[in-house]
């Protein structure tokens, strides 16, 4: 599968890293090609990812995975050109002080991407936790739970698969409209890993008896 990875920071690095190893096709769509944390990614994949602008990694893929911070959300959205039919996940937080959320008008992180990203299929996942557990997300021998969330069947069970992929254990959440509960989830990881000092190697797992 051909994945543009909109970003190159803890986040997109991780799951690209991952990806590659599962021999995904992986594209990653930053402004700056040049950037040291960029070219530090590539030197990781060993030649197995590489870079363009943002727009052509978005055209040229079969998903597009938002990773950029929230304040920069928006901007990247917007350029990825057509998103008409095309599958997005969007890994992003609301945040303007972490870990507090901030849902202007009511309305998700997630269903605010899905009004900027006119025509994509939308999927809410990869927010709940942090970098180091999407490059190892197993635990004793168990993979932390992925929620996801979206309105488009074949988009979630494409995400399903890639979160499989990573070793998580994907589990539906719903419609898009769920994206809210997802985010108050990251909230309270961030409150555990920092309020409580928990710190970044906890996850969250969801056990049926």
């Amino acid at each position: 599968m051909r994945i543009a990875i909109i970003g190159s920071g803890n986040v997109g690095g991780a799951l690209g890293l991952g990806w590659v190893k599962k021999g995904h096709e992986v594209i990653f769509g930053i402004r700056d090609i040049g950037s040291a944390k960029l070219q530090g990614v590539l030197a990781q994949a060993a030649g197995k990812a590489k870079a363009a602008i943002v727009e052509t990694a978005a055209q040229s893929a079969d998903v597009i995975v938002l990773t950029v911070p929230w304040v920069a959300a928006k901007d990247a959205v917007s350029s990825l050109g057509d998103l008409t039919g095309k599958i997005l996940l969007d890994c992003t937080n609301p945040v303007s002080a972490w870990p507090n959320m901030d849902h202007g008008q009511g309305k998700s992180g997630g269903e605010q991407v899905a009004e900027w990203a006119v025509g994509a299929r939308v999927v809410k996942m990869f927010n709940t936790t942090g970098y180091e557990n999407m490059a190892d997300p197993v635990y004793e021998g168990h993979g932390l739970t992925m929620f996801y969330a979206g309105d488009d069947s074949e988009a979630k069970k494409l995400a399903h698969q890639l979160a499989a992929d990573l070793g998580f254990e994907p589990q539906d959440a719903g419609p898009l409209s769920n994206a809210h509960s997802l985010e108050v989830l990251a909230s309270l990881w961030g409150a555990l890993a920092y309020g409580q000092k928990l710190g970044r190697n906890i996850g969250f797992q969801s056990l049926r008896r």
